[in-house]
């Protein structure tokens, strides 16, 4: 028997689901960190900054003072991708989480409790991508840490898949980035499939290699 369930977002629930979020986003940054410093483009200008000592153009100490400083550059452009979303969403639709998604047709906000605590979140909105129709958004699904691995982000997930089925739409999509790994196990284990993937317009996307990953689940017609 599980030790959680699924409910409807509350106004109580504000702090804590804005919590989750910010916390959910904030531990990918070391993530795509790492990700970055294993790119094939990444290390010959290090190198080249090591090897520059040894031409007799610059000291040595500078040479280790430029690479900390590109390796620090690097650091603060992953957690600058991730920062600057969260303050984007934390003005947008987590701004009023009521008005945005319980005041408004075909968008939800769900919670999963345990304990009496706020542990999990979801969303649902129409998708505003091309070609998505009838498709519904799946939005700001986070997990506590120490509540991970029970099952609650399948059931959260299944529960939005749920909404979208009773409101007759054909099929529910998902953005992710690239380093989330966990989550893009689950969710090719759920059916979900990869269609294609992007860079974000925006600065040091492609220096980090920071793609976003398009899920698509089609929603089987009932018989």
């Amino acid at each position: 028997m599980s030790d959680f369930y699924i409910r409807l977002y509350k106004d109580s629930d504000y702090k804590v689901a804005r919590q989750l979020f910010n916390s959910g986003n904030a531990k990918h940054t070391k993530k795509a960190f790492k990700h970055a410093m294993r790119q094939p483009h990444i290390w010959p200008p290090l190198l080249a900054l090591l090897i520059l000592p040894a031409l007799d153009i610059v000291s040595f100490t500078t040479s280790i003072f430029a690479v900390v400083g590109a390796i620090v550059f690097l650091w603060f452009a992953a957690w600058r991708m991730y920062w600057s979303y969260v303050r984007l969403c934390f003005l947008d639709d987590m701004l009023d989480i009521r008005r945005y998604y319980l005041e408004q047709d075909g968008r939800c906000f769900w919670v999963a409790e345990s304990g009496g605590q706020v542990v999990g979140t979801i969303a649902a909105s129409p998708s505003s991508y091309p070609g998505g129709e009838n498709h519904v958004e799946l939005k700001r699904l986070s997990v506590s840490p120490s509540h991970r691995g029970k099952g609650i982000a399948k059931a959260l997930c299944r529960t939005m898949i749920d909404f979208a089925r009773h409101r007759g739409c054909k099929a529910v999509v998902l953005t992710t980035s690239l380093v989330q790994k966990d989550a893009r196990k689950m969710y090719d284990k759920m059916g979900f499939r990869l269609t294609h993937n992007f860079y974000r317009p925006k600065p040091f996307t492609k220096l980090l290699d920071f793609k976003i990953l398009f899920y698509q689940y089609d929603i089987p017609k009932l018989q």
